[in-house]
């Protein structure tokens, strides 16, 4: 187990329910917001669970597709919005069946490397799935949408992704966890995305060859009906072993009008990024 797993106080943020018919942008901007907060001293380390409904969720290098417009207007079609992250990767699938959790952290106690931040991200996963931890590996799986050397698999076949946001001293390590569902089903979402958005022209940056079939979820990999309900359950059931007080809550007034100031930063520029022409 990673040792920053273990503090005196976690905050659990549950938004799995309530942020799911609204825009991920929000909860990309919950994050800025917590990054600041726990960054500061000013709110223990937090840990944030988020659903969102069918939206596919923009890396910066995907906005800058030759045809991305008719990429995003294939989305459309398919009845998913399309927004860009202030986050690092490239193209992911969020829906009811794919589960993010944020972990945020303070570097103020001490500095924490880019791979630590995954590393810690990778402890939590097998603590919430005992069953499943000796089989769980982190490398790049070639052929998967948003591919990284911290992808999260089980016999080869992509089930997670980890990205990582920093801000103010605070660091949130972001997964999603595809839990229900088909993971190959989604993957030739943004397979098709990247057809629509690329028609074969040349790029400097190389957009991944996507191969649906390099991706699952964890119902289908471990063979069991697992819902991102459940999962929320364990989660809660693990942090309570994790440390000695647990604080359930959401954001009080003073840190919703910093909320305020993050939403508007990120809602101005993801309407900036996607009118780029």
């Amino acid at each position: 187990m990673h040792p920053l797993l273990q503090q005196n106080t976690w905050r659990f943020i549950d938004q799995s329910i309530t942020m799911k018919a609204r825009t991920p942008l929000e909860s990309f901007a919950m994050d800025d917001t917590l990054c600041q907060l726990v960054g500061q001293l000013q709110s223990s380390s937090t840990v944030r669970t988020w659903v969102h409904d069918n939206t596919v969720v923009l890396g910066i290098q995907d906005h800058r597709l030759p045809y991305v417009q008719e990429g995003i207007q294939y989305l459309n079609s398919r009845g998913y919005q399309a927004i860009v992250r202030n986050s690092g990767g490239l193209a992911v699938v969020l829906d009811s069946g794919v589960l993010n959790i944020s972990i945020v952290l303070s570097e103020q106690i001490g500095a924490i490397n880019i791979n630590e931040g995954y590393d810690v991200m990778v402890g939590l996963v097998k603590l919430l799935f005992p069953e499943a931890a000796d089989k769980i590996e982190a490398y790049e799986i070639i052929g998967s949408y948003c591919p990284g050397s911290y992808d999260l698999s089980i016999g080869g076949k992509k089930f997670a992704g980890i990205s990582q946001r920093r801000l103010r001293q605070g660091i949130a390590v972001q997964i999603y966890l595809c839990i229900e569902g088909s993971g190959s089903e989604r993957a030739k979402l943004v397979k098709d995305f990247y057809t629509f958005s690329l028609k074969d022209d040349e790029t400097k940056f190389a957009y991944p060859k996507i191969q649906p079939e390099v991706m699952a979820s964890l119902s289908e990999l471990l063979e069991k009906p697992l819902t991102v309900r459940d999962t929320v359950f364990r989660l809660q059931a693990v942090l309570n072993q994790l440390s000695n007080q647990n604080s359930v809550q959401s954001l009080n007034e003073e840190e919703l009008e910093l909320y305020t100031f993050y939403l508007n930063r990120v809602l101005e520029r993801n309407e900036k990024m996607l009118n780029r022409k």
